[in-house]
């Protein structure tokens, strides 16, 4: 059982369809740009670019091309598989990175990748089953539990993932990326309060990262409190990016249908890429 926070009712109708329809999925935000709050909202924990790559089509050519020339290599194709799930090619990475994790047994940094494409693309099971495998509990890392823990979430297992977010903070304590994954969960389970109150928490850790702000305006805004909202989505951004994330905030809090119509958050990744 999860308390609940007291909401007015046309927030509380919106929530009725929020809990299933906010994806968090697990996919990495290297590829994203720190003001694009359209994006995925797991965070698989692997090492945020500065900026999105200005030619993701051309990454993948170039990584493409080193994967061929040497399809045994495990870096290339881990990166061949990166370049793909950046590039939005999910399908095409899951398949490289099953491919070579099967030439590369045991290697779990192939592991932990392709644990990650398939969270992409939406196999959080088999995601969660992948990064176990990635992960060595006599040398644990934070980065692939708190992963687990979003895929957890997806499947609905929120108490379960919850125990993976802590284990993972024991490890750093109050690493943003970490609290932003966990105020998730609650919002997934519609505990508003202490949502808000985790994503404060990274926000106060990592007040310039603009997915946390995303997500602590996502937590703020599904309580009916939308110019709060949209102050912390416009702060400290250009006009014209900070009027497209209000836009993206508002269509994420929008009735449409008769439910509510929720778009991919993002939050900080975190941590070195695999």
């Amino acid at each position: 059982m999860f308390q609940k926070s007291i909401q007015p009712p046309r927030v509380a109708r919106l929530l009725a369809g929020t809990a299933t329809a906010i994806v968090l999925a697990v996919a990495l935000c290297s590829c994203q740009t720190a003001s694009d709050i359209s994006d995925v909202t797991g965070s698989l924990g692997e090492k945020s670019d500065a900026k999105r790559s200005a030619d993701p089509r051309r990454d993948v050519e170039l990584a493409q091309e080193r994967f061929k020339a040497n399809p045994k290599d495990a870096e290339a194709a881990l990166q061949y598989g990166k370049a793909l799930r950046a590039s939005g090619q999910r399908a095409q990475a899951v398949a490289v990175l099953e491919q070579a994790t099967i030439s590369h047994a045991g290697n779990k940094a192939l592991l932990a990748g392709y644990g990650r494409a398939l969270a992409d693309n939406g196999n959080f099971q088999q995601a969660f089953e992948v990064l176990g495998r990635a992960h060595s509990p006599e040398d644990p890392d934070w980065r692939i539990l708190s992963a687990q823990g979003a895929t957890l979430d997806q499947l609905g297992r929120f108490e379960e993932a919850r125990q993976y977010y802590g284990s993972a903070l024991k490890i750093v304590p109050d690493e943003p990326s970490v609290l932003s994954n966990l105020g998730l969960s609650y919002v997934l389970s519609k505990d508003l309060s202490k949502a808000e109150e985790t994503m404060r928490r990274a926000y106060e850790r990592a007040p310039a990262d603009q997915r946390v702000r995303a997500n602590l305006a996502l937590a703020v805004g599904l309580q009916g409190r939308l110019a709060e909202a949209e102050k912390i989505v416009r702060a400290d951004l250009p006009p014209n990016e900070a009027a497209a994330n209000v836009t993206q905030l508002k269509r994420l809090l929008a009735r449409k249908e008769g439910r509510a119509e929720v778009d991919k958050m993002p939050i900080a990744a975190a941590g070195r890429a695999n």
